[in-house]
């Protein structure tokens, strides 16, 4: 049975104040976790293992659930919550009616609620009233306006350099500290770009109260993917992606950053055509779960399942990947991030000092 939160933060405040003492922010009190690391949703790359390990590990883990079916939506909360005790969060895309989905996540206990793409007026208020947390994803200070007036509890600040459908195209850097600007108090996640524990270190130094990362949890043991898609992330270096509206299958006139396979490249050789004038389009490429055929620019993804060319589909990836170099799991990898945080507000809190000794 998942705690409670009231209990949750009992738990929390008797722990060793030691202990990545640096990285206690009010988003960890808000959300009931140890460290401020959240594991994006990564859509069908997310899973329970993942989830409940970045959850265990003292970050939030968080599942998609919107490509899930109802039913594969409350298996999948159940899984999860029989995996961990701790909070995690369900994120749901609002490019669809959603509201049936949202209601059967609060039926089975979702404490935390993400909403990404579109109007959020209606679940937050429909969240609120079964007593979850809403987090709301924004690519602009006026759309984090927005969503503090809808009554989002936190504001994920997207910049474009993440990977996956990113609606906004305004760095990071600089949109961080636009929106905690206009958040009046509402906690800030720094979201796109961020792969270790120096961009965990930046977010809260722009005056984000953590940080979000997908392509980093993209390649974690745990992440429902194949394995050469962890392995061309891995590969890959930060000028290695394409943004654009490329992938549409499915998902029509939504921007997305990609990794630049065989795919992209040969839509852009033959000058970046729009849909329906694309070499290779509407070639079955690969087959998912039960023989499902995946088509050239279907926005599906090589998960685990998928049998065929997995080069050849969407590689969501951001321009992290430059600075992802293996794959570990799950757990070590919030480890890794909390240790470099730390590490780097030290550096950066001693070498102040230095500065002022020398005045």
């Amino acid at each position: 049975m998942q705690l409670s939160f009231t209990l949750y933060r009992i738990i929390q405040a008797a722990q060793p104040s030691g202990l990545f003492s640096m990285l206690n922010t009010s988003l960890c009190d808000l959300l009931g976790v140890r460290l401020p690391i959240i594991q994006a949703p990564i859509g069908s790359a997310s899973c329970p293992a993942l989830v409940a390990a970045v959850s265990n590990a003292g970050g939030l883990g968080m599942l998609a659930v919107t490509w899930r079916s109802i039913d594969e939506t409350r298996q999948a909360i159940r899984e999860t919550k029989q995996r961990t005790d701790r909070p995690f969060g369900v994120n749901i895309v609002l490019e669809w009616p959603q509201k049936e989905r949202l209601e059967v996540c609060l039926e089975e206990g979702a404490e935390v609620v993400s909403l990404f793409w579109g109007e959020p007026a209606e679940l937050t208020s429909l969240a609120h009233d079964a007593g979850a947390l809403v987090m709301n994803t924004v690519s602009s200070a006026a759309e984090a306006e927005a969503a503090a007036a809808a009554g989002a509890d936190v504001l994920v600040a997207q910049g474009w350099e993440a990977g996956g459908h990113v609606p906004g195209e305004v760095s990071t850097l600089a949109l961080t500290p636009r929106v905690v600007d206009v958040a009046d108090g509402v906690p800030v996640v720094a979201a796109g770009g961020i792969a270790d524990g120096r961009g965990v270190a930046a977010a809260l130094a722009l005056g984000a109260s953590g940080a979000m990362l997908g392509t980093r949890f993209l390649t974690s043991a745990e992440a429902s993917v194949h394995a050469e898609y962890k392995q061309r992330v891995v590969g890959a270096s930060e000028t290695d992606t394409a943004h654009g509206v490329i992938f549409d299958g499915g998902w029509p006139d939504a921007p997305h950053r990609v990794l630049r396979n065989r795919t992209v490249k040969e839509w852009e050789e033959a000058g970046c055509p729009t849909s329906g004038s694309r070499p290779g389009e509407g070639e079955v490429v690969a087959t998912g779960a039960n023989g499902t055929p995946v088509r050239r620019y279907d926005d599906a993804i090589p998960t685990l399942d998928v049998e065929g060319n997995a080069e050849d589909l969407a590689l969501y990836a951001g321009q992290s990947s430059g600075l992802v170099c293996d794959v570990m799991p799950a757990k070590e990898i919030v480890k890794e991030l909390a240790s470099e945080a730390e590490e780097a507000l030290h550096r950066t809190s001693t070498l102040g000092s230095q500065e002022k000794d020398a005045l």
